[in-house]
Formats: C-alpha cells, structure tokens, sequence
C-alpha cells in the first residue's frame, strides 16, 4: 500500500524539543518517529515503528540462522523465581515492583534468565534434548534513576534475549561463539561502526562477558584500546600490579604539620617548599575517599575507605562495578558528623584500621610502596608511610580512573579511549541460574548433569537511536537502506496537474515494482516538502517538478546529496536497480 503523506499519522517539528539532549532524540522527536509520554517512556509513530520492526527483523532472522528458536514470556512476573536467584534484592531500586489485589509480589520484567530456566526444566529432562538455545523480542522494564536520550535510555525498551543450555563448558563456549558471530552479522547489516570489548557481569552474574559498544561521542561508556588488540570498557581494565618492593632500609614515617593542605593540590605546594630534601609530586600521596556501601536488601550502611594514588580520581562507575551488587554512595556531612575519627582532608589508614573500617586500595599500592597521606588529625599528614610495614590494606578494589596513556593490561601498548553506546552483550553465565532452579539433565549413565547457560542482549529499540547517532547531517536523519521506512521518497513539486498527475503515477510503478514509497502528495509549498523530506531520512529523493516538462525527474542520494536528472522513462526500472544494488 502507498504511503500518503496526506493521510500519515505524522507532524514534523521545526525546534528541537526543550528536554533533548543528544541528536537522536532532537532528530527521532522532530521526524515525528516518536512521542514522549513519561520520562523514559515513548510512543512509536508510523515511521518509527516501521524502523523498528525492520531493525527486529534483521535480528530475529539471525537468530533463526544460529537454530535458535523464538518464544515469547510475558513481561509481568512472579516474585518467586527472581528471590531463588537473590534478584529481586540485588536490583535494587532498578526493579518495577507491584502487587496484586491478593497481595502477591510481581515484577516488570527486566530480563528473563529465571523464567527460561524454569521454562527448560518443566520441559526437558534427558542428555539428548540438549543442546538448545531459545530467544525472545519483548519489551523490558527497568526503573531508571535519570532516564535520558530519549530512547536511548528507557524504563521501558524492546530487546532481543536469548538463553542457551549446555551439557559441558566446552558446548557453551560454541554456543558462545555463535551468538558472537551472528551478532557481528546484526551489526555488519545495520551498517554500525562498533567495536567488542571485555566488559563486566554486573547483576546478571557469571564469568566471560564482552560489550558491543556503537561508537559515539555521546555515549554513556567509556571504553579503551590499545595498539596491539586490547579493547575492554573502563569498568573492566584490571590495574597490572607492580612487584612489591623490598622494606628494609626505608625510612620511618613521620607526621608533619601541614596546615591548609585538604587537597592533594595544596599538600604538593606544601610538601615542595618545606625543605624536606626532595621533590613530591600528586603520584607520591596516598588519596582516601570514604564511601558508603549496602548490600541488597538491606537497610544498614556500611563504611568503605578506597585508597588511590593521588595523581587519580576515584571513578564511581568502575567503583560500583567493583562492588557490584552492593549500592555505593559518598559520605555526607551527616556521616562525618556520626564518625568523628574521619577528619576531612586528612583521613589515613590509621583511624581506619582502628575503628574496623575496611580498607581496600588500589592495585599499584603494593608492600614497599611510600606514600604521603593523611593523619588523621587536622593539617596533618605523615611522609613515607609504607604499605606492608605502617598499613596494611585489607584487599584490593578497581576504582581509580583509566587514563589514556596508561599501559594496557596484556601489555598490548598504550591506551586510547573512546566513548560508546552499548548495543548487545554476550555472557557465559555458568551454572548460577541453573544452580537456583535445580536445572539438571540424566545423563547417558544415568546421573544428572548440571546444565551450564549462555546469555545474550540486543537493545533492539535503542539501536533505532544508535543508527540515527552515527546516520544523520545537520538537516536531519539518514536512514541506512536495510531499516529505512521506505526505499524511495517521491516529492511532488509543483501544483499544475501534469506535474501532480507524474508523481502519483511515478509513485504507483514504483511500487508495483516492490519498492517501499512514501509519496509527498500535499498541497504544502515545494520547500517544506524538501525539509521534510531530508528531516525523514529515506535513503532516495525522488522530486517530481518542473524538469517533468522534459521528461526528466532529479534523484537525491541523501548520504551523499548528490543530485542527478533521470529520464522518467525508465525511471522505475533505474530506481529499482538502484535500491536492489544497495
């Protein structure tokens, strides 16, 4: 059926809507693809619905070429299977939560791990019903604490999940594999530049996990590479830990009044001009944020104190995939008002230590190591206190900032960074889940075999946003062809009837030869026409106007602008040639 854009359910917008920040949304928004309806939550208009379903087609039909085989789980959920697995705490406030009017707990699901066990196990039960792997496209709920992007970030989105079920770990690694490849054929189609990179479990929990991160300046990741084939989002680098160094001989800590000095800037001034015969920089101290942590589902918090070198931030991204699934906030002036042995500007491992305070530091503070910090007493620090010999950490934590520059963990070079949206995750999720459900197969002796599982996301509604981030110009969308609403664009440009007459003829061939066509049939002036048309994105413009009275019509390649005159004679043979080229 022809597409009239005298009768489409569509208004296009000439501003920018006040709450977008990122192109996507200004663009999705003003192209009439989208509606907002609540913060994180939006309606899908003809044209973004057909981009849409387009975009789920590619998915679901590389799915299909792996065996995989599509199911479909409602999206309310009991509480029960998630409270097997510790999910309904571990989310956290992350989790749509209601209940019935018996009183019953449900969820909105955010991912359905759970029910696919539970799913299997009712079903299966021999060695020989293994392997499978089973994939659904339904709409996800998560309550974001700051939904933006429009859709880039949504409590409600539409995503691709799929599970698979192993005998042994040798299986899921090709099941593994196969998701990894087709998602590589996903994104190949779309037309994406993205890169795979090491990532971490979070909540979803298990062992192997990689990121396909779309390359964008806006995006919410930040991942690094090296030179020689390093790639792994920031929370993921692990700190290459130097060799400790030896302890005898070192000098003794001392305490040095250091008046005004509560940042690590004014204690390098101070420290270089007090005579202390050599010269400091931020790399030499010993930086110690305190934070609060708490474990899902409970109501206590719990002090942490996270040393870094100086010359490094704190970065709470990668702090809180560290101590995932625990909820991490930084003290208020409250909490420091309830411990007093914290002193601001001048915390040390020494009032830590005794007060029982755990203490976990950076990978490069090893024993040997000599640092100025604090001591714990107002413009106070102590200079050379050794790790192993006047301190000594109780463990660990990956939380200072990744900088370009920095080694990369495999010894690959240098890293650079970059900034991503993620696009799909691939996991190998062991046996937790099934470990929950009790998800076992008779083996051919006649003994159960634990099953081993496979996850793997696609944000099928968020690479709408994601192709538009990568595809647009400063006049609007650039829909690649495999997703565009439409092959062809036909814009009637003029008024008198031989010219109206052309392009509703033009537009019927089209599509009697196969053609998707958006026809441009109303009676607004030839220029609101063309920036509509370039607003929308559909790969080809075809205008219908004044070179109709010799026997021409221009064609627009929107990627690239360039315009060329084509006998209309032979129009549609030329134009389907070229959609089926592309």
């Amino acid at each position: 059926m022809l597409t009239r854009m005298s009768s489409l359910f569509l208004r296009t917008l000439r501003e920018d809507p006040a709450d977008a920040e990122v192109p996507s949304h200004k663009l999705l928004v003003r192209a009439g693809y989208v509606r907002r309806v609540a913060p994180g939550i939006y309606s899908w208009l003809p044209l973004g619905l057909k981009v849409l379903r387009a975009i789920e087609q590619v998915v679901r039909e590389e799915m299909d070429a792996i065996g995989a085989q599509e199911i479909h789980f409602p999206a309310l959920l009991p509480r029960e299977p998630y409270e097997a697995t510790g999910r309904w705490t571990e989310y956290g406030p992350n989790l749509f939560r209601l209940k019935d009017r018996r009183g019953n707990d449900y969820l909105l699901g955010p991912t359905h791990e759970e029910l696919f066990t539970q799913l299997v196990k009712g079903e299966y039960s021999s060695y020989k019903d293994y392997p499978v792997m089973l994939y659904q496209i339904q709409n996800k709920y998560r309550d974001e604490a700051r939904p933006r992007a429009g859709i880039l970030r949504g409590r409600e989105f539409l995503m691709k999940d799929s599970y698979s079920f192993d005998l042994t770990d040798e299986g899921l690694a090709e099941s593994y594999r196969l998701h990894r490849a087709a998602y590589v054929r996903i994104f190949d189609r779309l037309g994406l530049k993205y890169v795979i990179v090491k990532a971490t479990s979070g909540a979803m929990g298990g062992s192997a996990s990689e990121e396909f991160l779309a390359i964008a300046p806006t995006g919410e990741d930040t991942f690094v590479s090296s030179p020689g084939g390093y790639a792994a989002n920031v929370e993921a680098v692990t700190t290459p830990a130097p060799p400790a160094r030896p302890i005898e001989g070192l000098p003794a800590a001392q305490a040095h009044h250091t008046p005004d000095t509560p940042t690590i800037e004014t204690l390098v001034a101070f420290l270089n001009n007090a005579g202390l015969g050599r010269t400091f920089t931020a790399a030499d101290t010993l930086k110690n944020v305190l934070v609060k942590t708490r474990r899902p589902g409970s109501a206590e918090w719990t002090l942490l104190g996270v040393g870094v070198p100086g010359d490094r931030e704190v970065d709470m991204k990668r702090l809180e995939a560290s101590l995932e699934p625990a909820e991490v906030a930084l003290l208020d002036e409250s909490d420091f008002a309830k411990h007093p042995f914290l002193v601001k500007g001048y915390i040390g491992p020494g009032a830590l230590a005794a007060n029982g305070v755990r203490y976990l530091v950076d990978p490069r503070i090893v024993p040997g190591t000599a640092w100025v910090t604090g001591a714990d007493k107002v413009d106070h620090h102590v200079v050379d206190l050794v790790c192993g010999r006047d301190f000594t950490p109780d463990g660990t934590v990956e939380a200072a900032e990744v900088r370009e520059g920095d080694p990369a963990p495999d010894g690959s070079g240098p890293l650079e960074a970059a900034r991503g949206i993620e696009i799909g995750h691939v996991f190998q999720l062991g046996r937790k889940y099934a470990d929950a459900a009790g998800l076992d197969a008779l083996g051919p002796d006649g003994k159960p075999v634990r099953i081993t599982m496979g996850s793997y996301g696609v944000g099928v509604s968020r690479l709408v946003a994601v192709i538009a981030e990568q595809s647009y110009d400063e006049s609007g969308l650039i829909w690649p062809r495999g997703v565009a609403p439409a092959d062809v664009h036909v814009v009637i440009a003029g008024k008198t009837d031989e010219i109206v007459a052309g392009g509703e003829q033009l537009a019927a061939d089209l599509e009697a030869a196969g053609l998707r066509v958006v026809l441009d049939d109303r009676k607004a002036s030839p220029g609101v026409k063309f920036a509509d048309a370039e607003l929308i994105g559909i790969p080809t413009i075809v205008v219908v106007g004044r070179g109709l009275a010799n026997g021409v019509v221009e064609v627009k390649d929107r990627r690239s602008g360039d315009r060329i005159e084509i006998p209309l004679n032979g129009a549609v043979e030329q134009l389907a040639d070229l959609v089926r080229k592309q």
